[in-house]
C-alpha cells in the first residue's frame, strides 16, 4: 500500500515539474501520467515518440532541400556553359575533357566526381547519401538542362544568364549543404588533404583549383569573366543563402553537423543551454531525477 502511495506521489511531483516547463501540459492526473508510461504516448518519459532526427517528415524535407538544390547545381552550370563566357575551375577542366573524349560534359562531371571519390579511400574519409547523389545528379541535371536550352548569340543575352548563372549556384550550394548529408567528392578531397598535409584549407581548395584550372584550360576549356565572376562571388553567395536558408538539426538519421563549406555548430539553431534541443535534455534531466529511486 505504502508503495503505491509513493508511486502516486512520485508521479505528481513529475507531473507538476514538467508542468512549469510545458512538455507535459495534457496530463491532469498521475493516472494519466502511469498511462500514457504504459501506451507509449509521445512527450510522456518512457514513452516511445521518435527522436527528432528520424521524424520522417523531417528527413523528408532534408532529401526534397539536398535533391532540390542537387538538380539546381547541375542547372546552373549548364546556365554558364550556354553563356559560353567563362566556367568555374572545376567545370573548365570538365569541358576540356569533354571537347577531347567525345562524352557529354554531363557524364564526365560524373565520372570526374567518380574519380575523386575513390581518392577519399586513402585519404579514410567516409561518404554520405549527399556525397554519392552530389556524383549522380549533378552531372545528370547538366546535360538535361543543356538538352532543354537553346545556345543565346547576343551578349546582352549572355551576360544576365551568367549572372543569374552564379546566383542559382549559391542558392543550390546553400540547399544541399543545408540539408547535411555529407560533403561533395571534391570538397571531401579538399578536408582529406588538409586533415593528411596538415596544410590550411585555403592553400589545399586554392592549389587543387587552380591544378584543375589550368588542367581545363590546357584541354581547351572556356576561361573568361565568368571564370573570375564565379571565383569572387560563388563565397559571399553561398555564406548568403547558408545564413537565409538556415541548417536543418541533425540527427541519428545520417544527417551531418557539418558538410562542404558548410555552416558552423552555431547555425545549427541548437546549443546547449538555451537553444531548441537544450530545452528536451534539460526536461528529460529534471524527470531522471525525480524519478531517481
Amino acid at each position: 500500500m505504502s508503495g503505491n502511495r509513493l508511486q502516486a506521489t512520485e508521479c505528481h511531483a513529475t507531473i507538476q515539474c514538467a508542468r512549469k516547463d510545458g512538455s507535459l501540459s495534457g496530463f491532469t492526473s498521475p493516472g494519466d501520467f502511469r498511462d500514457s508510461r504504459r501506451s507509449g504516448i509521445p512527450g510522456a518519459p518512457g514513452g516511445s515518440a521518435p527522436p527528432a532526427g528520424r521524424r520522417p517528415g523531417r528527413l523528408a524535407r532534408r532529401l526534397v532541400r539536398l535533391y532540390t538544390g542537387l538538380v539546381l547545381y547541375g542547372a546552373s552550370l549548364a546556365l554558364m556553359v550556354r553563356a559560353d563566357l567563362g566556367l568555374g575551375p572545376w567545370d573548365v577542366f570538365h569541358q576540356g575533357v569533354s571537347g577531347h573524349t567525345g562524352l557529354t560534359i554531363g557524364t564526365v562531371v560524373i565520372v570526374t566526381g567518380a574519380a575523386v571519390l575513390l581518392l577519399w579511400i586513402p585519404l579514410r574519409e567516409r561518404p554520405g547519401l549527399g556525397t554519392v547523389s552530389n556524383v549522380i545528379v549533378v552531372g545528370l541535371a547538366m546535360d538535361a538542362a543543356l538538352a532543354l536550352m537553346p545556345e543565346p548569340d547576343p551578349l546582352a543575352v549572355r551576360a544576365p544568364l551568367l549572372v543569374g548563372a552564379v546566383v542559382i549556384n549559391g542558392a543550390a550550394t546553400g540547399l544541399y549543404i543545408t540539408a547535411r548529408f555529407g560533403p561533395g567528392p571534391r570538397d571531401g578531397l579538399m578536408t582529406g588533404l588538409h586533415r593528411v598535409t596538415g596544410r590550411s584549407v585555403r592553400l589545399v581548395r586554392t592549389g587543387i583549383e587552380v591544378a584543375a584550372l589550368a588542367t581545363g584550360f590546357l584541354l581547351g576549356g572556356t576561361v573568361g569573366a565568368g571564370t573570375v565572376l564565379y571565383a569572387l562571388a560563388i563565397g559571399p553567395l553561398s555564406q548568403f543563402f547558408l545564413r537565409a536558408l538556415g541548417a536543418p538539426a541533425a540527427g541519428p538519421d545520417g544527417g551531418r553537423n557539418g558538410s562542404e563549406n558548410g555552416p558552423g555548430n552555431d547555425s545549427d539553431g541548437v546549443d546547449g543551454s538555451g537553444g531548441t534541443a537544450g530545452r528536451p535534455r534539460e526536461r528529460r534531466r529534471r524527470r531522471r531525477a525525480i524519478l531517481r529511486p
